[in-house]
Formats: C-alpha cells, structure tokens, sequence
C-alpha cells in the first residue's frame, strides 16, 4: 500500500526504520491493528519524529477492525501532532480471514486517495 501511495503521489515509500531528516507536510503513514492496539514500532516512530511531522495521513489494512482512527488520534495527540480527518482502510488478511488481501482494487483505491489528499492540500 505504501508504493501505491508513493507512485500515486511521485513520492517515495520508506521504512519507519528510517527516520525523517526534513520536515513533511503530509505524512502518510501505515499501520495495522495489532493486540487491539497499535504497533509499537509506529508509536515510536511517531514521537522520535514528531518535530518533522506536518500532519499525519493513516492508512492501513486489518482482519477485524475497520478504522485506526482511535487509536492513531490518541498517539497523534499525546505527542502533539496533527492527524487528518481522513484515512484509509481495507481488509487485510490474517489467518484464513480476507486471503488476498489488500489486492489490486485496494492498491488502486489507496493511490487514488492519496491523490486525493494531495490535490486537496497542494503538497507533498
């Protein structure tokens, strides 16, 4: 999903192993329902580059939940960060639940919301 919003929006995608040398506007990054709570590694990410982070654009897949919403704004505000109202969701799959997925459909609705945002803000 990452490389599909990178393609859509002539960016490129990157590990969160990575940290952000310059500030972003947009930032959009990924994650996944994990224990009923986000990753760790996305909430570290989140607060060791906080001061390069514009506004937080998530997107992500799970088998059962339906948005990272919730979670995502309870990291974005404890650590003083901006998050856009919109986000983008899909099954993923887990076990014998959603077997392919995301699939091509949702790569191609992902990297058309990003354009989307995009075109809204003016950046990238």
């Amino acid at each position: 999903m990452a490389r599909a919003i990178a393609d859509a929006v002539g960016d490129s995608a990157k590990s969160i192993d990575c940290p952000l040398e310059e500030k972003t506007d947009i930032l959009f990054l990924g994650c996944s329902y994990y224990a009923f709570d986000m990753d760790e590694a996305v909430k570290k990410f989140i607060a060791e580059n906080k001061q390069n982070i514009g506004k937080i654009v998530c997107f992500g897949t799970s088998a059962m939940m339906r948005s990272m919403k919730r979670p995502m704004s309870k990291v974005a505000e404890e650590y003083g960060v901006s998050l856009a109202e919109e986000e983008f969701h899909c099954r993923g799959a887990f076990g014998p639940m959603h077997k392919g997925r995301p699939n091509d459909k949702d790569l191609e609705k992902v990297a058309d919301f990003a354009k989307k945002i995009i075109n809204m803000s003016g950046s990238v």
